[in-house]
């Protein structure tokens, strides 16, 4: 039975999806210090989804201090 590939999220080459991938889902260490470089400079983020302080309002499961 032939690995799962699947592509790098940086440039899109596949990559075996196997133990001995180092970077997986990466296909090299410079393709993982460019996503890593783009999630510190900002370029990417998880969205906040909780509501906006001025609205009076909390996010499920936080509680005003």
């Amino acid at each position: 039975m032939s690995p799962t590939r699947v592509a790098c999220p940086t440039c899109g080459r596949k990559v075996d999806w196997t133990p001995s991938a180092t970077f997986r889902p990466f296909c090299s260490e410079r393709c993982k210090l460019i996503d890593l470089g783009a999630w510190f400079s900002g370029e990417r983020a998880i969205p906040d989804t909780s509501s906006d302080p001025e609205d009076g309002e909390t996010a499920p499961g936080r509680e005003e201090a």
